[in-house]
């Protein structure tokens, strides 16, 4: 029986992480990453500190928008502001904050339910 959940076309999918970087569509990336629905970008962000909705702005124009940014601050989830969550909020974006296993559970499950996701991911080692 297959159990693999069906991702729709075109649409990236976290196959692993750990040892500071990620497999995403069969693609190796080193460090941190964001995760659009058509593509997979580097990001500078190296801990939570760093993060800043100026940061986040390849989320933020993205066409189409992410209605969700799951948030991977790496081996512990981390605190983020409120005025960050309301920034994103004001770009009718959620924020969800987990640790970077679960964000790229998370964010998998979400693809495989057709929402418009999104993943800023911190790598863990």
């Amino acid at each position: 029986m297959e159990i693999t959940p069906l991702i729709p076309a075109g649409r990236q999918v976290i196959q692993a992480y750990g040892a500071g970087g990620f497999k995403i569509s069969g693609a190796a990336h080193r460090g941190a990453v964001l995760v659009l629905p058509g593509a997979t970008l580097p990001w500078s962000i190296t801990e939570i500190s760093q993060l800043t909705l100026d940061s986040l702005a390849p989320v933020t124009g993205a066409s189409p928008m992410a209605e969700i940014l799951v948030l991977g601050c790496g081996p512990h989830i981390a605190f983020v502001s409120p005025e960050l969550r309301e920034a994103l909020r004001g770009h009718g974006i959620s924020l969800e904050v987990m640790d970077t296993g679960a964000a790229c559970r998370t964010y998998n499950v979400l693809v495989a339910e057709d929402r418009r996701v999104a993943a800023a991911l911190i790598p863990v080692e």
